[in-house]
């Protein structure tokens, strides 16, 4: 019994230590020059912190393209917005052109909520266990949530046309850095081998070359 509590109270401490640096202060404005840690930024010194630090406003314009996927995307993660280090929250801002897609992805860290500011979207993800998709089209003021971990997407289904119109989503996370990873730029934007990736993913090695010249990825000789 007194080796189980023990075991008990060590997981605690584990746990514990491994969540917001945030949990026994009023906040921790993260040191970015301090480097990232899997608890999130160190504390920067509560006599240098300034309002400044709470404030963020790269989401008031568009941020850089995303090419091929006709979106633009700024993020108000922690590695740009030290505010909200430790605090478990975070926002992001997408534009899409006509016919802009965010495609599957996955935030490995953060629950993701979407709310809709102009346009409509067609969105989903996939669960873990069945894979099951589910999908859902949004009108101006919707939202949808994407579980963490779970593949997702967007779409900016009016595609062209003279009245081709834009839309604009702003996007919310249960992590203040709920990290990203894009499943294209995962499989092509890679160095592993053209051979070995033709194996793994089912895809000719034709294919697999043209879409690791798109992603930029390198490894495409035969080995």
């Amino acid at each position: 019994m007194g080796n189980a509590m023990l075991l008990l109270l060590l997981l605690l401490s584990l746990i514990m230590s491994s969540r917001s640096l945030a949990l026994n202060q009023d906040f921790c404005v993260g040191d970015l020059a301090r480097g990232d840690t899997p608890a999130g930024y160190p504390c920067k010194p509560e006599a240098t912190v300034t309002a400044e630090d709470f404030c963020y406003r790269g989401l008031a314009t568009t941020g850089p393209t995303i090419n091929p996927f006709n979106i633009a995307l700024s993020s108000a993660f922690s590695t740009r917005f030290p505010g909200v280090n430790g605090l478990g929250i975070s926002a992001a801002r997408v534009d899409f052109s006509p016919g802009g897609i965010v495609p599957l992805h996955s935030h490995p860290s953060g629950t993701e909520l979407i709310y809709v500011v102009e346009g409509t979207l067609s969105a989903g993800f996939i669960s873990s266990t069945s894979n099951k998709v589910y999908t859902s089209t949004l009108h101006k003021g919707d939202l949808m949530v994407f579980p963490q971990g779970l593949l997702h997407f967007q779409i900016n289904d009016d595609a062209g046309g003279d009245n081709a119109t834009a839309a604009m989503a702003l996007s919310f996370y249960s992590s203040s850095n709920p990290g990203l990873q894009i499943m294209d730029f995962a499989l092509f934007a890679n160095n592993l081998p053209s051979d070995v990736l033709s194996k793994v993913s089912v895809l000719d090695d034709l294919e697999i070359r043209k879409l690791k010249s798109l992603f930029r990825g390198t490894g495409s000789s035969i080995r």
